[in-house]
């Protein structure tokens, strides 16, 4: 028996060997496979972390950009504010004027709109107290010989200025329209007086 225990312990030994072998070729094996997932996880993470880290930059910039473009809408918005403001100002100084000058406008305008030199002009309630007959006769002095235009009955629904009628056939001379009609062309050049 004693040789057979021999053989017996030769081969156990012998498989031992090749069992300590395949073992240690295994957990060689799985330590590749782990190192080479390990890497590949590692490489994964860091492109999430790429990713993630240009998505805050562009989302970020995006707001940034919005911001901007909201900031300059709103900066306009109070340009327009002002503009508009500078124009009401205008109007209003305009109906203000000193006694002789509104007059002297008032004249002015009507002898320019008149066609016939026979319209009646129409006057805001308080013009028409205070300065109509005034600006009748300095109109009609303007247009001369054809001066024969007369104040009208009727008082306008406007702020200042004046409003030429000839039966259906109105000129708008209303300080509101004069100064509309000059919004158009002095709107940059009051931007660059206010803003630049």
């Amino acid at each position: 028996m004693k040789g057979t225990e021999k053989i017996i312990a030769h081969i156990r030994s012998d498989a031992e060997a090749q069992c300590g072998a395949i073992l240690a070729a295994a957990q060689e094996r799985c330590g590749a496979i782990r190192a080479a997932y390990d890497a590949q996880a590692a490489e994964a993470y860091a492109e999430r972390v790429r990713a993630g880290v240009k998505s805050c930059a562009d989302e970020g910039e995006s707001a940034a950009r919005l911001g901007r473009m909201e900031a300059k809408k709103e900066l306009l918005a109070v340009k327009q504010e002002m503009i508009s403001r500078s124009f009401d100002e205008a109007a209003k100084k305009l109906v203000s004027l000193p006694e002789d000058e509104y007059v002297a406008l008032l004249g002015k305008l009507a002898a320019n709109a008149a066609v016939t030199g026979e319209e009646e002009i129409v006057l805001n309630a308080a013009d028409r107290a205070r300065v109509g007959e005034a600006v009748v006769k300095a109109a009609n002095e303007k247009l001369g010989e054809k001066g024969r235009l007369r104040l009208s009955d009727a008082a306008g629904d406007f702020d200042g200025g004046l409003i030429l009628r000839r039966g259906n056939i109105e000129v708008n001379c209303t300080s509101s329209l004069l100064v509309e009609l000059c919004r158009g062309d002095m709107s940059a050049a009051i931007a660059g007086v206010l803003f630049e």
